[in-house]
């Protein structure tokens, strides 16, 4: 059973969003299959989705949601230990449309339900109608028995938001503050509901992200918590590379912030691709009234920032791009008590996003040992 908790806030039930590098239960996924956002059918995507979920099952437990037409489809090119769910989807992007998993440290966990409009309803969204989409968070918090909160009216998205679990949140001004949001909030407004939804204290702004035309600007393509005090984020010194002066501007602004527990931010930098990817293949790809149109040359948002941290491990993502092990370098830097995996997603990169934006974590609540 899962009911909607009505009246009240996580911060003031004590529930918090626990920080990615926490311990985890498993991971949520949704299989691919709009023919007007993925190339070529959906199919080279499809692989690479079961390519990402084989990864994460190594380190922990995987669920695949799928619609009805692509359940056989998607449990016969998954192995036996990843668990499929018939799920009706308007697509797959579950960081975004999922749940928001919360825990008080004593055994209970619960979710955060936020509205979702395709990334910016119908000011600059990406596909209409979006309504299976809207109630994937409830359907995962059905299946999980999460009782959770309904921020009716208030829209957010996974990708939109990074937390350390000590009290900060990081996020973008270009996404957050969009006309397609929530234009009737003032940036404190916001503030505040990050704050009441996330049980945090401190929320830190970037400027802009690297993919206005996709999501306004998330912030899992430029920056992440690694560890309490620390983040990851892109550079380059290219500056002829599109994503030279956001990454920049957030390197910078980074250095200078402190979170919510006082603490100097340490800034590690992570590679941007050597070369940009563009959009190849589009002529493959159904142009359908109300749903983004793909054309070929458009910049593809190629982040290695856009990685999971799941349980003893990293999946990071590759393009066949001359600097994919430096990134993997980078990152084993960054996380040297993790294996840390790449995996080939460019056809991900195709249809407007990565790994972190086609997976959701459950945390692991464990209950704190008692003093005999």
């Amino acid at each position: 059973m899962s009911k909607e908790i009505k009246g009240s806030t996580p911060k003031s039930d004590g529930f918090r969003m626990p920080a990615e590098f926490e311990p985890q239960d498993e991971i949520f996924m949704i299989w691919p299959y709009r023919t007007d956002n993925w190339r070529n059918a959906a199919e080279p995507a499809q692989k690479q989705f079961a390519d990402v979920a084989k990864a994460i099952s190594k380190f922990e437990n995987v669920t695949m949601l799928a619609a009805h037409d692509q359940y056989e489809n998607c449990r016969a090119q998954l192995p036996a230990d990843i668990r499929v769910i018939e799920t009706s989807s308007d697509d797959a992007w579950c960081r975004d449309s999922g749940p928001t998993f919360l825990i008080d440290g004593k055994g209970g966990r619960r979710a955060v339900n936020w509205t979702f409009n395709a990334w910016g309803g119908l000011v600059d969204g990406l596909y209409f109608p979006w309504n299976d989409d809207e109630l994937i968070a409830q359907k995962i918090c059905e299946i999980t028995r999460t009782d959770y909160y309904r921020t009716e009216g208030f829209v957010l998205e996974g990708g939109s938001f990074h937390v350390d679990g000590e009290g900060t949140v990081l996020t973008t001004e270009m996404c957050l503050l969009s006309k397609g949001r929530n234009p009737d909030m003032s940036k404190q407004e916001i503030e505040h509901m990050l704050c009441e939804y996330l049980n945090c204290e401190k929320v830190l702004w970037l400027k802009d992200g690297i993919d206005p035309n996709e999501t306004n600007g998330h912030i899992d393509d430029v920056a992440c918590f690694i560890r309490p005090g620390e983040v990851c984020c892109i550079y380059t010194e290219d500056k002829s590379h599109p994503f030279y002066e956001a990454s920049q501007d957030a390197l910078k602004r980074l250095s200078c912030m402190t979170d919510a527990k006082g603490r100097q931010l340490k800034v590690h930098k992570l590679c941007c691709t050597k070369n940009p990817i563009f959009m190849e293949g589009a002529e493959t790809i159904d142009h359908v009234c109300g749903s983004k149109i793909r054309q070929n040359g458009d910049l593809c948002i190629a982040s290695y920032a856009n990685f999971l941290i799941c349980n003893n491990a990293v999946i990071v993502p590759q393009y066949d791009d001359e600097n994919d092990e430096l990134a993997l370098s980078q990152i084993r830097d960054m996380f040297p008590d993790r294996n840390v995996v790449g995996v080939h997603t460019r056809e991900i990169v195709y249809g407007g996003g990565n790994i972190h934006c086609i997976t959701q974590q459950v945390p692991l609540n464990q209950v704190p040992l008692k003093r005999i």
